[in-house]
């Protein structure tokens, strides 16, 4: 099994990133959504037979959503020599991101990798946090946010981190996750033999 890949966010703010797939290709759509989102200069290649190594040009990220070994072997070569980071949906042997699974609210992401081994598991994992992180528990941390603005007003001097620490344990104190799972019956049973 592969070693885990390092967690980590991107700062694509004003960065120049290029998504690889077709116009109604679902998951190149929501690729180029999110890099938006994060501020990104993104750029489409919708026809992977017309991409040009000029397309690339400048690049800080690409990810490519067809499974086309000979592209994801081409781009990795590109990124390579042009020293880019690379995605290749469903194809982690090609490229040096795997992209995880958001459940998001508010400013809130929580990202779930399994460094593209099980992707299935990290969407279960998810739809699961996205159905509790609704808009309830957006309103809590944007008042956790706001408290914390205010703490810092009512304390501003580097001193004062010990109050502004303990004032915000406080405010955050009764918040509780709960987390279960359940297995497949094939997993169940291999594993209860063991």
């Amino acid at each position: 099994m592969r070693r885990p890949f390092f967690p980590v966010g991107l700062n694509l703010d004003g960065r120049r990133c290029v998504v690889i797939g077709g116009a109604d290709d679902r998951e190149a759509i929501e690729k180029e959504a999110a890099l938006r989102e994060a501020g990104a200069d993104v750029a489409r290649v919708y026809d992977p037979c017309e991409l040009r190594d000029a397309d690339l040009a400048g690049a800080f990220f690409v990810i490519s959503t067809p499974q086309d070994a000979t592209l994801s072997a081409r781009l990795r070569a590109l990124a390579d020599r042009d020293r880019f980071l690379l995605c290749c949906i469903d194809q982690p042997r090609f490229g040096f991101v795997a992209m995880a699974a958001i459940a998001k609210a508010g400013p809130v992401r929580v990202a779930i990798s399994t460094a593209g081994l099980a992707p299935r598991v990290g969407k279960v994992l998810k739809i699961a946090l996205q159905r509790v992180m609704d808009a309830r528990f957006a309103r809590f941390v944007g008042r956790l946010a706001e408290m914390r603005a205010e703490t810092h007003a009512a304390h501003p001097r580097p001193e004062d981190s010990g109050a502004r620490r303990s004032a915000m344990i406080e405010a955050a104190r009764g918040f509780e996750a709960d987390v279960r799972f359940e297995y497949p019956a094939w997993f169940e049973e291999g594993d209860a033999e063991r």
